[in-house]
């Protein structure tokens, strides 16, 4: 399936569905961050997605990480709330999702790197890289909280 990012774009089509996910912000001990090349949107992310019924928000984020990238992850804290009724991502389903998404700080314990049918690459990235990666701004935000060692409160917005 593939997908089309309406960021503050007085174009873009209503939301129609909103559906809780997750994303997160993962270091290696070399300070480098966990993102995937998405094959829906052809952009680079954190990883993350849909919160399950029956599933901790704790749980859907080691889930997600692994599923999209072979690394298992243990949770470590809220970086923010990311629910921007601005950001809505159309599917060519007909879908049309409002941003829900809840960002976390996480750190690798286990696996090794692989994609999934929802990831074309993974790779560790120097945070001095990024700007040299196709980022969707509302990401880029996400990515420079987690990234902020200074940050003591979640951002909410």
């Amino acid at each position: 399936m593939s997908r089309i990012d309406y960021y503050q774009d007085p174009a873009a089509p209503a939301a129609n569905s909103v559906v809780p996910s997750v994303t997160a912000t993962v270091q290696d001990a070399e300070g480098r961050l966990l993102l995937i090349h998405k094959t829906d949107n052809d952009l680079w992310a954190l990883p993350g997605g849909g919160h399950d019924v029956g599933e901790s928000i704790s749980e859907t984020v080691v889930r997600e990480v692994e599923e999209e990238t072979g690394i298992r992850v243990e949770v470590l804290s809220v970086v923010g709330l990311y629910t921007d009724p601005k950001h809505v991502m159309a599917y060519d389903d007909g879908e049309v999702r409002q941003q829900f998404s809840i960002c976390f700080r996480a750190q690798p314990v286990a696996g090794t790197l692989r994609t999934s049918s929802e990831s074309k690459e993974v790779r560790w990235v120097n945070p001095a890289d990024l700007d040299a990666l196709a980022i969707h701004p509302s990401m880029m935000l996400r990515i420079r909280h987690g990234l902020d060692a200074t940050r003591t409160e979640p951002y909410i917005g």
